[in-house]
């Protein structure tokens, strides 16, 4: 029997992730129409529930699954929000990064577009979090403002500073500041899962308990991830402008700098979002020996020395 929720490609290495991360990060997902979307869900549920639809082909379940992946969430199975798919990454990301590198000079236009850059992130991160960690209104304000504020404190304190330096150092600013407020925004945005723990399976999906320990580990990797994702195109497209930027062509179309880095971004970030995502396993392991005492006790008491490493999602 066909086994919809089987990875196409094995999870455990990082090319077969890289190809199931290609798969539903495309774009292209993007465009298909919100009614398409269910029938696939109701298609990959069906599917689940051995009742495939006669004449469904092999390749009608695993574009039904992409789909599926791609706009819904994988611990409540609910629709995402547009802005905060993956798929997202590409266009959303491609568009803002690309002003923030153009538009580095001036303190007001660096304070509007990093704004619109935590802004996408909070969406991004609250969309993506572990769905068994609720989060109050509160804490995703509170998360929101403190990374907000550290990107503007980063982005302005160091461009102030790099006034009088080479100006490529300037147009590195905005990595720094990213990096900076992916730091404080990630963990901010899942602190729940810091606090009470992050729910924890046997190889068999048997709940176990909750782990602050496997909670840190996820949410170090997704941080991981994010730089990763932000990094080439932050950092080498400073250094490809900066030599394109002096040859008279380019002088006398300084209206188009602007959509070039975007287009550039772009190309960057069509390989940087799968890269980053594909670095570590979806659905994370821990040993038991570097779990919480009490819950490797209580683990130990009722499965004996049968599970040797506990599962959970990391979140993207």
């Amino acid at each position: 029997m066909f086994n919809i929720d089987a990875p196409r490609w094995d999870q455990n290495t990082f090319m077969g992730r890289l190809k199931h991360f290609f798969n539903i990060t495309d774009p292209r997902t993007l465009a298909v129409s919100e009614q398409d979307l269910d029938r696939a869900k109701a298609l990959v549920e069906s599917c689940r529930a051995g009742m495939v639809p006669p004449g469904t082909s092999q390749e009608q379940l695993f574009y039904a699954k992409k789909l599926y992946d791609s706009a819904f969430h994988p611990d409540s199975g609910e629709k995402m929000n547009l802005i905060g798919r993956m798929s997202f990454q590409v266009p959303g990301g491609m568009a803002i990064t690309g002003f923030m590198l153009q538009f580095y000079r001036t303190v007001p236009a660096v304070v509007f577009w990093q704004w619109v850059n935590q802004s996408f992130n909070a969406i991004v991160n609250f969309t993506n979090r572990n769905a068994a960690s609720p989060i109050s209104v509160k804490q995703i304000g509170v998360a929101y403002v403190t990374a907000t504020s550290t990107a503007l404190a980063t982005a302005v304190g160091l461009n102030l500073y790099t006034k009088r330096a080479p100006t490529l150092v300037a147009r590195w600013v905005p990595f720094a500041a990213v990096a900076a407020a992916n730091c404080v925004n990630i963990p901010l945005m899942r602190q729940q899962e810091l606090i009470n723990g992050i729910t924890v399976t046997d190889e068999n999906d048997n709940r176990l308990g909750e782990s602050r320990r496997a909670a840190i580990k996820g949410i170090t990797q997704v941080v991981i991830s994010r730089v990763t994702m932000a990094a080439p195109g932050m950092i080498l497209l400073p250094i490809i402008m900066e030599k394109l930027e002096k040859y008279p062509f380019m002088k006398k179309i300084q209206v188009l700098h602007a959509p070039l880095q975007i287009l550039l971004v772009g190309g960057f970030l069509v390989f940087m979002v799968p890269f980053a995502c594909a670095l570590f396993p979806q659905r994370s392991s821990i040993a038991i020996s570097k779990l919480e005492p009490d819950l490797r006790e209580s683990v130990v008491a009722r499965h004996g020395d049968k599970v040797p490493y506990v599962y959970f999602n990391k979140g993207l």
